[in-house]
């Protein structure tokens, strides 16, 4: 028995001295890792900007299978956020800032271990250059954790590594594979719609895509109004020198409707169009060459584009039905005037002076007249019906 007790007062002893250790050590902290990123830089920050995205590459993610996810309204740009139940305990992270194709800033809190967190996105050789970095100040019980694991650059380096290595290859693949059909002149017929309206730079579409159209199906459900199909974008101007493009992201709805003066969802109609129809397998960010491929198919076929609209993109199969983007549909429509058809014209045969003549070609090609046995025409005016008058209405004569 006393030997036992010695044990254990040595492993108290021990435990306390590694607490005083661990608790005497430098809680702040910066992890750094970077890796170049197969795709456009634009992909790679908006797939990153997006929390609903890091499922897809997170490993602590993969590596947690039970792990529970709630997302909020909003999951991109500034004020995006989400949070994680975990076997390893329960986080939360917002993002302060997003610089557009550039760099990202957000905040974590994860077991009470706070910590700043750096997204930096560069053009280079091969893709783009992806910085992650974490700056922050451990708990006790994370350094604790941490000292068991081979330290803070090690639980949290090998966590970026993994991860970056997983945005790679979602990126590499998802992204990159594509496929764009003409699918040639189609009629579309009449549609009404919810939208918002404004003008946007072309490479924010996406984003504001993704921003707007909650908030449209948002006041479809307060309001007790049916979607009847998938959300679209009119645009109404497309300046490629400018990179500037009027739109209107619209929520499609059964009937036409009006709404109240001074909100910023106004309700819309498209009236019957013919169009030059393209359908988009794969990434939105390759939405441009499905563009410019029915453009080629318009000039081919000498076709007018209509100038009242420039294009319209509907979004079929998008990310709340699949998560994989290489298999999102959108399908690109191009109105045109459509050509005139040619006016028919008719042989007339000629009047003979006589009107009661006819003539006919026979075979050997001699023009006989034909007689035409007139019946005799009855009159058939209308009989007369006498007015009857009132005694007291008065006779002008």
């Amino acid at each position: 028995m006393r030997i036992l007790k010695y044990i254990f007062l040595l492993l108290l002893l021990s435990f306390v001295a590694l607490s005083i250790f661990i608790a005497t050590q430098k809680g702040d902290f910066s992890v750094e890792r970077s890796k170049i990123i197969n795709a456009p830089k634009a992909a790679v920050f908006t797939y990153v900007n997006d929390y609903r995205n890091w499922a897809d590459f997170g490993s602590w993610i993969a590596e947690d299978p039970e792990m529970k996810l709630q997302y909020p309204q909003n999951t991109i740009g500034n004020g995006a956020s989400y949070t994680w139940e975990g076997k390893d305990g329960n986080g939360s992270m917002q993002t302060l800032y997003a610089k557009e194709n550039d760099s990202i800033s957000q905040k974590m809190d994860f077991n009470g271990t706070k910590s700043s967190i750096y997204w930096n996105f560069k053009d280079t050789l091969g893709g783009t250059k992806v910085t992650w970095k974490s700056e922050g100040k451990m708990s006790f019980l994370f350094k604790i954790y941490t000292a068991l694991n081979g330290g803070i650059d090690k639980v949290i380096g090998t966590m970026y590594e993994k991860s970056l290595v997983n945005l790679d290859k979602a990126l590499d693949y998802e992204i990159n594979t594509f496929s764009i059909k003409v699918d040639g002149l189609t009629k579309k017929p009449e549609l009404f719609y919810l939208s918002q309206s404004f003008t946007s730079e072309i490479v924010k579409v996406n984003k504001n895509f993704k921003i707007v159209i909650p908030k449209i199906i948002a006041f479809c459900e307060q309001n007790d109004i049916p979607v009847n199909g998938k959300p679209f974008i009119i645009y109404h101007t497309y300046d490629l020198v400018s990179q500037l493009t009027k739109i209107s992201i619209c929520v499609p709805i059964k009937k036409e409707i009006f709404i109240s003066q001074g909100s910023d969802i106004v309700s819309g109609k498209l009236d019957p169009f013919d169009a030059v129809k393209t359908t988009l397998t794969g990434d939105i960010s390759h939405v441009k060459k499905g563009y410019d491929k029915a453009i080629e198919f318009l000039n081919k076929n000498q076709l007018t584009p209509n100038p009242a609209i420039s294009h319209i993109e509907i979004y079929t199969i998008n990310k709340t039905e699949i998560k994989n983007p290489s298999k999102w549909i959108t399908e690109i429509y191009i109105p045109f005037i459509p050509k005139e058809e040619p006016k028919k014209t008719y042989y007339q045969a000629p009047v003979n002076s006589t009107p009661d003549e006819t003539t006919t070609t026979v075979s050997n090609n001699t023009v006989e007249p034909v007689k035409i046995n007139k019946p005799a025409v009855k009159n058939t005016e209308p009989k007369k019906v006498p007015v009857l008058k009132t005694k007291e209405e008065k006779s002008e004569f």
